[in-house]
């Protein structure tokens, strides 16, 4: 391909809104085009790579077994009215109507698209396990897009979904699905961590996300510093900083004087408390009621919660929950703090006087922490009154007791024990043992050796085609531009000739006729631009072999040109005459 030929507008400055490196090299390198907040148009250099990332993918999904599908884009809205989603699934659900006012989805995600397809010829317990993949463009209406692609309303996802018999084989594919995501990764040149994770709406009983390191990540990684532990915040655990309470313990806590009240005047924050009683923050236990939305249908009843909405939460003073593990427990899409009038009608006090010690009619949740409280202080469910001598299991007996406990840098490894930190990161790939969730709920059956009709466990498997792209160049730069992997640059080699013209010409015409029967991806700078222009380009662009000819080095005997490699610099003087294999050589070496 010739460079005057193609459309490669290059851009000396970013535009102001390009806040991080990906976006604005994206846009500088002519590689996509802004349409609207959050809409971006991939033009001809970087839809080559983008070509070559779906690629390597459909490369590693068909060599685990999964088969490529196409479903629509624009979905029946009765499918997800089957799932629950409809109405669950919020504000990012762009729904439309069509001209006779039946209702359809701009798919965000294929969970029910795809469900639908297998549901309809499914019949044998022969046909599993089965496993479809599609890469197809989505559309969420996010709040607030930014970052370019990393975070834009319309994106480009790989979704694979397995059906199975029964969780041994959900079990394998998953693993499969790991290693493969390993692999593709690797192949794009990226150092992902890949991190326990949550579920959340996805639903199901366990997944892994697949992250990269990121300033400006949406995500915080808690990692340990002396084993392989890697996890979500929303997911991680922590060594427990605490004992429960032993058969003493428990005799003791019951010899404990009663509970005492005690007046704290406009006393109400945990911080208050410490100054007003001078007592650690980790003597206190807080009581926080909060409104759990979109429970899943039916589940509140069934697990004997009083009211389907609110919960009371408890957890030790010195600690935040942990929002997503509480949603989590209580298979809700979300959970909020409850509002003020709500706290009050529900518990009868002020907010921040509310406490386990004859609070009634609410579902209590206490993380593990509090199981170890036997001489604690807590709201007296009255105003400008806490209640002291608190002990668990004396005074209150939560009604479901789990670790909802958000983990912090400097916590212990629930491995090994080591010190955990944080780190900021952004999810490219997502793995998730989806369960009977989307199968249950649209009625897909089959029949299984003993003719008796059961219901196929699901997988999921995604990963940001946009996503991944950035985190390439947000991986792979440097202060003149992008600095491609040989596996997703837009070309593989580029030649610039000086001048375009006379010896060079024929030089450099031919030097491209030999790479492109080597098989070699190339683009030839043809333009009559300086040859400073000419470099600042190939250095924007980022093509990894950069073949300069001058007429000097042409002249000497043998005729020589200058070849130099994007990522690390070097430049030497080659024998035109062998450049050709020269570069097709270092080409297949550096193949990520």
């Amino acid at each position: 391909m010739k460079f005057s030929q193609f459309f490669i507008p290059t851009l000396r400055e970013a535009p102001g809104d390009a806040a991080v490196a990906s976006h604005a090299l994206m846009l500088r390198a002519g590689m996509m085009r802004r349409l609207s907040n959050g809409l971006f148009a991939y033009l001809p250099l970087g839809l080559r790579s983008l070509r070559k990332l779906e690629r390597i993918i459909r490369e590693e999904m068909d060599a685990t077994g999964a088969l490529e599908v196409k479903p629509t884009v624009i979905v029946p809205g009765e499918l997800w009215k089957e799932s629950g989603r409809w109405d669950t699934m919020g504000e990012a659900l762009l729904r439309v109507k069509n001209r006779l006012g039946g209702d359809f989805v701009v798919s965000p995600t294929a969970e029910e698209a795809v469900t639908s397809l297998v549901r309809d010829d499914l019949s044998s317990y022969r046909q599993l396990p089965l496993n479809l993949y599609q890469i197809n463009t989505k559309y969420r209406d996010e709040v607030r897009p930014r970052y370019g692609v990393m975070r834009g309303r319309e994106f480009i996802m790989k979704d694979a979904y397995s059906f199975h018999v029964d969780e041994a084989s959900l079990n394998g594919t998953y693993q499969d699905m790991g290693r493969a995501y390993r692999r593709i990764f690797r192949r794009c040149g990226l150092s992902v961590i890949p991190v326990r994770a949550d579920s959340g709406a996805m639903g199901g009983s366990g997944s892994e996300e697949f992250m990269v390191e990121s300033e400006i990540g949406d995500n915080t990684l808690v990692l340990c510093k002396a084993c392989d532990y890697a996890a979500n915040v929303e997911k991680a655990a922590c060594k427990p900083d605490f004992a429960p309470l032993s058969a003493a313990a428990k005799e003791a806590a019951a010899a404990l004087p009663p509970v005492s009240r005690i007046d704290t005047p406009d006393v109400k924050s945990i911080a208050e408390l410490c100054g007003f009683l001078k007592m650690d923050a980790g003597k206190f236990i807080k009581t926080l009621i909060y409104r759990a939305s979109n429970i899943e249908c039916g589940d509140a009843e069934a697990r004997g919660f009083m009211s389907p909405e609110f919960f009371a939460v408890l957890i030790r003073g010195d600690l935040e929950v942990n929002e997503a593990k509480l949603a989590a427990l209580v298979r809700a899409g979300e959970v909020c703090l409850a509002d003020d009038a709500d706290v009050v009608r529900l518990t009868g006090a002020p907010v921040g006087f509310a406490g386990p010690v004859g609070l009634s009619g609410l579902t209590i949740i206490a993380d593990e922490t509090v199981s170890a409280m036997s001489d604690a202080v807590t709201g007296a469910l009255a105003g400008d009154a806490h209640y002291r001598n608190v002990a668990f299991g004396r005074d209150f007996t939560p009604d479901i007791v789990a670790d909802i406990r958000t983990v912090v840098a400097g916590d212990r490894c629930p491995l090994c024990g080591g010190e955990l930190y944080e780190k900021k990161g952004n999810e490219l790939g997502h793995i998730f043992k989806l369960g009977y969730k989307y199968t249950k709920a649209m009625k897909v059956s089959f029949l299984d050796e003993d003719g008796k009709a059961r219901t196929p466990i699901m997988g999921c498997y995604g990963i940001g085609l946009d996503r991944t792209l950035a985190a390439v160049i947000e991986e792979h730069h440097d202060e003149a531009g992008i600095v491609w992997p040989v596996s997703l640059a837009p070309f593989e080699a580029l030649i610039v000739p000086v001048k375009y013209g006379g010896a060079a010409k024929d030089a450099a015409d031919r030097l491209y006729t030999e790479l492109a029967g080597l098989g070699v991806d190339t683009l030839l700078d043809d333009r009559s631009e300086r040859a400073g222009v000419k470099f600042n380009d190939a250095d924007l662009i980022g093509i990894p072999f950069r073949i300069v000819l001058g007429e000097k080095n042409l002249a000497a005997a043998p005729p020589l040109v200058e070849l130099k490699r994007r990522d690390s610099g070097d430049v030497r003087l080659v024998e035109l005459s062998r450049a050709a294999a020269l570069i097709d050589e270092e080409i297949n070496r550096r193949q990520v």
